[in-house]
């Protein structure tokens, strides 16, 4: 058995209480075996020792929307890849992901089951996946890849082998494509309720998919030992629907209106805001490629984003950090706790957001999200204290020591 002692810096469980100096976490193997004073544990001596040198000890983070196979590139740039490549692309947005710290996330659509398997079976680096495999979309909605003049430009190739298109229309196709993605390997069903910034014949605000047909995804879902539907849903028509017909969480969320808040806060249903992708889509604008329509949707919906997730924070609803990541570049993924935080929420429950919640969002709190006797050995170790300085985080350099499911994947 091996051991691994963290010491000599501020605690940060997860929890959302006071940080606490002088504790200390133990490992062994793959799970935590001790939280507490470090006076009080008593050292073998065989313990491998990780000093924080002042810095803070952290669960290890997670991001609860992201897109590991893509990162958004130039139409003629994807035109002239060849298919596979995507894979090995794939490899470097893992590794860059958990170099940042991230040592789980919830794929929103685009990764595949022999994905997660490599990275189970130690082929690659990565963080631990849940997957989405595609997502649910409309003819003509968010997600339809064709383009005004017929061709159609999907963001990620669908239709093969382990990625069954997720178009459908009416109860019975949602309900056979929901069986689809579901013997693909889906771990969560991921819906397009509403349009989007980057899908080039709709709008955010518009409504996908009728309640009904909302209804028998999350039906099938429960079916299959009550597997979640994620949505993505930006307009407030979209959300209420989403929310009524009993989709456990809400991402993007940008016109979130009074009664919206109100059915989630009746329902418990989560919110990933996704800050940092509008954000992303203005800066790398020009870099990328991104469409004019995309620009033009990122700046009219930006300061409404802002606004409606300030008032879902201050109004209680449950918030799970998520990021988008892919539509920005990966690894960049704690950017968000600093947008959060202009958002007004406090730097600790930032933190809460991106562990505990987080883990409870995607169905693991029990096991990962809190530095907890008996969960998985997922840690971080930062320089600093980031409760006094929450932007550092997005810094990679002060990401000093990373350790998931207790293998060391990063140590300065």
């Amino acid at each position: 058995m091996s051991q691994t002692l963290f010491k000599n810096g501020l605690l940060i469980d997860g929890n959302g209480g006071e940080p606490k100096k002088d504790f200390a976490v133990v490992v062994e193997d793959h799970q935590i075996v001790y939280v507490g004073p470090e006076a009080e544990y008593q050292a073998t001596g065989r313990e491998q020792v990780v000093d924080a040198q002042g810095g803070a000890i952290l669960p290890g983070f997670i991001d609860s929307h992201v897109h590991m196979m893509l990162e958004y590139t130039p139409i003629a740039e994807r035109l002239t890849t060849p298919f596979s490549y995507m894979y090995y692309q794939a490899e470097k947005y893992l590794e860059a992901t958990l170099q940042a710290g991230i040592t789980s996330v919830r794929d929103a659509l685009g990764t595949d089951l022999g994905v997660k398997k490599a990275v189970e079976d130690g082929l690659i680096a990565g963080p631990r996946l849940q997957l989405s495999i595609n997502a649910l979309t409309i003819t003509g909605g968010h997600g339809d890849g064709t383009q005004l003049n017929g061709d159609v430009l999907d963001l990620l190739p669908s239709g093969h082998r382990g990625m069954p298109d997720g178009r459908c229309d009416g109860v019975a196709e949602v309900r056979k494509k929901t069986r689809e993605m579901l013997r693909a390997g889906a771990e969560v069903i991921k819906v397009h309720a509403t349009g989007g910034v980057l899908s080039p014949t709709d709008h955010p605000e518009f409504t996908q998919f009728s309640l009904d047909e909302l209804k028998a995804i999350v039906e099938e879902g429960r079916f299959r030992k009550g597997v979640k539907v994620m949505a993505h849903a930006q307009g407030a028509e979209g959300i209420k629907n989403a929310v009524k017909a009993g989709i456990h969480s809400i991402e993007h969320g940008i016109f979130i209106d009074d009664e919206a808040i109100e059915l989630m806060l009746e329902n418990g249903t989560y919110l990933v805001p996704t800050l940092l992708a509008p954000v992303s889509v203005l800066e790398t604008a020009e870099e990328k490629g991104m469409p004019q329509s995309a620009v033009d949707k990122s700046k009219e919906v930006i300061e409404q984003h802002k606004e409606s997730f300030t008032k879902a924070y201050k109004a209680g609803i449950k918030i799970a950090m998520g990021t988008d990541a892919g539509v920005m570049k990966h690894g960049t993924n704690l950017r968000e706790l600093d947008l959060m935080v202009e958002g007004g929420m406090t730097p600790m429950d930032s933190i809460v957001a991106t562990t505990k919640t987080a883990a409870e969002c995607l169905g693991w709190g029990e096991q990962v999200g809190t530095l907890e006797k008996g969960k998985l050995a997922d840690l971080v170790v930062v320089k600093g204290n980031p409760l006094e300085d929450i932007e550092s985080l997005s810094n990679n350099d002060q990401i000093q020591f990373v350790m998931k499911d207790g293998k060391v994947e990063k140590r300065v």
